[in-house]
């Protein structure tokens, strides 16, 4: 054993170094009396710590944190009522199958009568996390490691208990043993790639559409396009995978322009790669052609077909399968496809939102949402990493805000919960430190985080936010029509000045001639002292129902 102080004397001490020594890259969370030592334990390790307002903040920062930066997050909470107020935020981590460790203290067994009581491992396993215990001070070094491992290998959620009478248990360690975990790459069968082969082979129009299981394939993925004739595409959690790409047509499905639906819709042959072709990519199976054929690979065996009928399932890593479709097909030369240069043309002329031309009249006072982010596209720097929270407004930054890669554009919308964008901008913004975070947001889902402001002010965060206010959760008044709305409409909030009262720079946009402090403030970004996140209280005119809306509300 090394010399006494390198390590605790308790599991508590244990369990937090292990991890910070097996390599997690941040940790966020609301600390208590049950998870002070462990977190205490993350950051001796040389873990650094964001403390959050709100453990459902944190919940969604670390989920953020994980996605942007490939490394695993650790979030840290009490017991009992430090973990349900989490729980959305671990419900949107685990749906969205986001490596991450719930580091989470729990009451004794034997405290039957606790106040913070709860069957933590039933509340867990609800929502699609994996739960795994620290057991002892014998097990603690082997319990930690298998926790990170299955957040690792298998892309998951993964709360770990540690009762409080455990955790201030004596134990004796010399350190973990060295640990090089990385996600298993399944090669594809040989007769697989050769049936997948086939059908490009036959494919006049073919289209690869990209899914979160693909976003560390974009170049395999983007070559086999090029050879074949192959227009690419994404899902909108994999937005940006095919940046810069004459032939990349954006996101598909209810975020497509109309020209990219057309296009995708006039495919004889559809590739998914890692993505699950869902009502929300496919517009409920509307973007697929009664002839076309639709493969889809992915190295979960349960993916394939969970959403829709394909014709071809292929069980392996997008990246090992593209690169053995390749070679297959290397002796045909290449194939011009879909690749046409009329088809590159319109792609460029009319794919994306920025390029279709804002119409209708704007009621005075209030401005248009997509002049507005157009205008915002232009003034924000291109460097930056998008978060999107959820509502009637989130197709306006998630079509017309551009980004530079997969890494500039964080979704969390698989529990479709308003008010995870503030804590989602705030872990972006730790996983890509070069980039400008900004967050498009609703009012109520702004409001509901609020308490977040305070933590990207006290941490100087230079964070663009933009509210699209509507005084409403906007996607009821649309979907429910003429019904009585007095539920789900409010009085006029000044979000500026709440902004303000948090030490925020808050500007009021009723039109694009009130940018000017918004470039001001862009200017100041480069300054030693970072100016601190920017509000945009942004009065946004009736869209009379967001194109994407009717999709959502679909599949309800």
């Amino acid at each position: 054993m090394d010399a006494p102080g390198r390590y605790g004397p308790t599991v508590a001490d244990v369990a937090g170094r292990v991890l910070a020594d097996l390599g997690v890259g941040h940790a966020f969370g609301v600390v208590g009396s049950g998870n002070f030592v462990l977190t205490n334990a993350l950051r001796e390790g040389g873990v650094p710590f964001t403390a959050a307002r709100h453990e459902g903040g944190a919940a969604s920062m670390a989920d953020a944190y994980a996605r942007m930066s490939g490394r695993v997050a650790v979030l840290s909470v009490h017991q009992g009522c430090g973990l349900t107020n989490a729980m959305t935020g671990i419900a949107e981590a685990a749906k969205s199958r986001t490596p991450m460790i719930v580091l989470t203290a729990d009451s004794p067994a034997s405290a039957l009568r606790s106040n913070f009581r709860i069957d933590q491992e039933s509340l867990a396993a609800s929502v699609g996390a994996v739960n795994d215990r620290v057991h002892g001070p014998a097990t603690v070094v082997s319990d930690v490691t298998r926790a990170f491992r299955t957040a690792v290998t298998q892309r998951r959620t993964v709360v770990l208990h540690v009762a409080i009478d455990i955790a201030s248990a004596a134990a004796d360690f010399d350190g973990p043993g060295k640990l090089s975990v990385e996600p298993p790459r399944v090669r594809p069968a040989a007769r697989s790639v050769a049936r997948l082969a086939d059908a490009i082979r036959a494919a006049r129009r073919p289209v690869f559409v990209a899914g979160r299981g693909a976003r560390a394939a974009g170049p395999e993925v983007a070559a086999l396009a090029e050879a074949t004739g192959a227009l690419l595409a994404t899902s909108a959690v994999a937005n940006g995978l095919f940046t810069g790409n004459p032939f990349s047509l954006g996101i598909s499905g209810g975020f497509s322009s109309p020209t990219t639906a057309e296009l995708i819709a006039g495919a004889d042959l559809i590739v998914g790669w890692g993505c699950a072709l869902n009502m929300w990519t496919m517009r409920h199976g509307r973007l697929i052609g009664a002839n076309t054929t639709v493969v889809q690979v992915d190295v979960d065996i349960d993916a394939i077909g969970a959403h829709r009928p394909v014709d071809l399932g292929v069980v392996g890593d997008c990246a090992e399968t593209a690169d053995d479709v390749r070679t297959v097909l290397s002796a045909d030369g290449r194939a011009t496809g879909y690749r046409t240069d009329e088809v590159r043309e319109r792609i460029s002329a009319s794919s994306r939102w920025q390029n279709v031309p804002v119409t209708g009249e704007v009621t005075p006072g209030r401005v248009d949402p997509r002049a507005l982010t157009i205008a915002l596209d232009e003034i924000l720097p291109a460097e930056r990493i998008v978060s999107i929270d959820s509502g009637n407004f989130m197709g306006y930054p998630s079509t017309h805000l551009s980004v530079p890669d997969e890494y500039g554009f964080c979704f969390t919308q698989a529990f479709q919960s308003i008010g995870l964008g503030l804590g989602t901008a705030i872990g972006a913004a730790f996983a890509q430190p070069g980039r400008l975070p900004v967050l498009g947001t609703g009012d109520g889902g702004f409001l509901m985080a609020i308490a977040e402001l305070e933590t990207a002010v006290r941490l100087a965060l230079p964070l663009a936010v933009i509210v699209y206010n509507d005084s409403a959760y906007g996607a009821e008044v649309h979907h429910f029509g003429d019904a009585d709305m007095t539920t789900v409409t409010f009085p006029e909030v000044d979000i500026a000045a709440i902004a303000r009262g948090h030490g925020a720079t808050g500007v009021t946009v009723t039109g694009l001639a009130d940018l000017d402090e918004v470039r001001s403030w862009v200017e100041s970004l480069p300054s030693p002292e970072p100016p601190g996140p920017l509000v945009i209280d942004a009065k946004i005119a009736d869209d009379g129902g967001s194109w994407w809306l009717a999709e959502a509300f679909a599949g309800h």
